[in-house]
């Protein structure tokens, strides 16, 4: 078990398309997420591997395909200057896969686990500040948790346990594999950032406007009214999205939730406010974006009758004691043809490490 380097083109197929490096003002980082799993699931395939640039998907390569997918038109630039940038990359990540796999099992036996679903996943982040420094780190998690951690600021490791204490002995006891691995974080990452920033100053700014889904409810017990604002499918990142009250921006009783980026590069986002129905017309929920034209201002919506709110409830209920009842006539049937072992489904829960 050693560091794996075929990431390197995935880093590479995202530095050096660094969008937009001149015009932010955040610092650029650079992401690759590795994750191996015991079973394949769906929403998580036995293998894939990740690639960001300031937390923008760029581009992914998963097990299920076995090639490697641009997230974004702009990398395609690659390809056109390297036409065999793609097959050579998806070479490399083919073997990162198998190598992947290994550790998986490998893990497993050091923990004395003879199957059941588990999961191997690293994270290589490297950054660029705006006053030029860098940092980076490096993390592998098992089943969730942190496993090993390199932090290359301090030079300082992180171990969970001693299966990870062993690793980390064995791998700073090799100078060459020491060497290749600082020397990833500390110049050759960032410094693809900086060399290739051209291809995002000559890039088109993306922009995506934000689409506005509005519901409402009536709370049963007191009668408020809770209304959800949702602007989705945006790019980019930014965006000013708030209630406001009699045209002013009102911050009592909402809540919200931090911009998430969605399985295409866009964003979303959610707030929430609970009100009176009786000052339902003086709300607002006001939407502004890179790629509207001009700001939206969104009327609440009246909530759905509590008398259609318990059909519908009713109407569910029916239904799943339908399927229930079906459940249970098949599986008696089923018992009687002796077919009465337990089938366990593989626990697709995502269980993945986040990048700190």
């Amino acid at each position: 078990m050693g560091p794996r380097w075929g990431l390197l083109g995935l880093l590479l197929a995202a530095g050096c398309c660094l969008l937009e490096s001149k015009r932010r003002s955040s610092p650029h980082v650079i992401r690759v997420s590795y994750s191996s799993a015991t079973e394949d699931c769906p929403g998580l395939p036995l293998f894939s591997a990740e690639g960001y640039v300031n937390d923008e998907l760029i581009t992914r390569y998963e097990s299920r395909t076995r090639k490697m997918h641009p997230r974004v038109n702009w990398i395609n630039t690659l390809e056109k200057e390297d036409p065999r940038f793609y097959d050579r990359y998806t070479s490399i990540l083919r073997d990162d896969q198998e190598d992947f796999q290994e550790n998986v099992y490998m893990l497993q036996k050091r923990y004395n686990q003879s199957g059941g679903y588990h999961i191997v996943q690293m994270i290589i982040t490297c950054e660029v500040r705006e006053d030029g420094t860098r940092s980076g780190r490096w993390q592998y998690g098992y089943d969730g948790r942190h496993f090993l951690k390199y932090d290359m600021g301090t030079s300082s490791w992180f171990a969970a346990d001693k299966e990870a204490l062993l690793i980390k002995w064995k791998w700073e006891s090799e100078t060459a594999i020491m060497q290749r691995f600082r020397g990833y974080l500390e110049s050759t990452c960032t410094e693809w950032m900086k060399k290739n920033e051209h291809y995002g100053l000559n890039a088109p700014l993306r922009k995506e406007p934000p689409m506005v889904k509005m519901s409402s409810r009536t709370e049963l017990m007191d009668g408020m009214e809770t209304h959800i604002c949702e602007p989705y499918g945006f790019y980019p990142r930014e965006i000013d999205a708030f209630w406001t009250r009699d045209g002013e921006v009102w911050l009592q009783d909402t809540f919200h939730k931090s911009v998430a980026p969605n399985a295409d590069g866009t964003y979303h986002y959610w707030l929430s406010i609970q009100i009176d129905p009786q000052e339902r017309d003086r709300y607002q929920c006001y939407v502004d974006h890179d790629g509207l034209p001009e700001p939206l201002e969104l009327a609440l919506k009246v909530p759905q009758s509590r008398f259609n709110l318990w059909y519908i409830i009713g109407a569910a209920a029916a239904g799943i004691i339908v399927v229930c009842a079906i459940i249970g006539i098949l599986s008696f049937r089923r018992f009687k043809k002796g077919d009465d072992k337990p089938k366990n489904d593989p626990p697709c829960t995502r269980s993945l490490i986040t990048s700190s």
